[in-house]
């Protein structure tokens, strides 16, 4: 069969069939199929990445593959688990089942930490930064800032072992292993150490924030396919986020920055706790298109002592 009409065919049952989610805006039947057709060429690529791309010709074998490829994700695999790719800040990612696949809102906390960096940067005499990341999961957030920042050394962790290994593979997919550092470990535990101790410049965090009960009653996509261990954030849902903002100071410069993203509906609760720390004289909210609080940045005082 032809690839247009092979395209057409495809496509009409994309339409009729593929069930989307709002987290993943980027995905539609036409980014979906064009993902899924040069990964059953052998040639990954994210769906924002493939949409791109001029149609190839594919062999029968490769025909059958892609059909095959269909057929799982109409039946609720993730497309990056298929496709081994997302793309986060426009940068290309390898993504798959050991981590959560990164989603576009978390691009708000990514560019508002971006931003932070550049400020920076001009207030510090151009010395490489100190970024540390953690809850890391794919890597996406340190790995993007640090191909979109080069002037930074980037530290990264997350307590599954599984996901500091596929944040390690996307260190070296974009060849960033003398700036950066993949550990494995709960939170900030991994960098207690004096070296790390008010050395900070940015530490980042896209933390577990769905609260237990919520995990079950989640889209099969994500609750049969990606890691529990990335939503689950406690009872009710800021179990990490507190440990975050009590423990953060010890590790930040004086004017440091911590940066972290929230739930729906979580932002106004942790905007009062970070104003009630003394730690804290600057916090900012950034909101979405919606106007509602998804990451919160918080300068750590230049008075503040332990």
């Amino acid at each position: 069969m032809g690839k247009n009409e092979l395209w057409q065919q495809l496509l009409t049952e994309l339409h009729s069939k593929l069930n989307l989610l709002p987290d993943k805006p980027e995905e539609t039947p036409e980014s979906t199929l064009k993902a899924l057709w040069f990964a059953a060429y052998g040639k990954p690529l994210s769906s924002e990445a493939a949409i791109e791309q001029e149609l190839v010709e594919l062999q029968p074998e490769q025909q059958s593959r892609l059909k095959e490829l269909i057929a799982q994700r109409l039946a609720g695999t993730p497309l990056a688990h298929l496709t081994g790719r997302q793309q986060f800040m426009g940068v290309e990612l390898l993504a798959g089942p050991e981590a959560l696949v990164p989603r576009k809102e978390t691009e708000l906390l990514g560019r508002a930490a971006l931003k932070l960096l550049n400020e920076m940067k001009g207030v510090s005499n151009n010395r490489t930064l100190t970024m540390v990341d953690v809850c890391t999961g794919a890597g996406n957030l340190a790995v993007a800032l640090t191909v979109l920042f080069p002037n930074v050394k980037t530290y990264a962790a997350d307590l599954s072992e599984e996901a500091v290994e596929l944040a390690q593979k996307n260190t070296f997919f974009h060849q960033l292993e003398a700036k950066m550092n993949m550990r494995w470990g709960d939170l900030l535990t991994p960098f207690d150490q004096p070296e790390f101790y008010e050395q900070v410049d940015l530490l980042l965090c896209n933390p577990p924030y769905i609260s237990s009960a919520k995990v079950q009653t989640m889209p099969e996509e994500i609750s049969g396919y990606e890691p529990r261990l990335a939503f689950d954030g406690g009872p009710f849902g800021i179990k990490i986020l507190n440990r975050l903002i009590k423990e953060a100071p010890k590790f930040l410069r004086p004017n440091g920055w911590l940066a972290f993203e929230v739930g729906l509906g979580q932002g106004a609760a942790v905007q009062k706790r970070l104003e009630l720390n003394p730690a804290y004289d600057v916090i900012k909210t950034i909101m979405d298109s919606e106007g509602n609080i998804r990451a919160l940045i918080a300068r750590k005082s230049s008075d503040f002592t332990h």
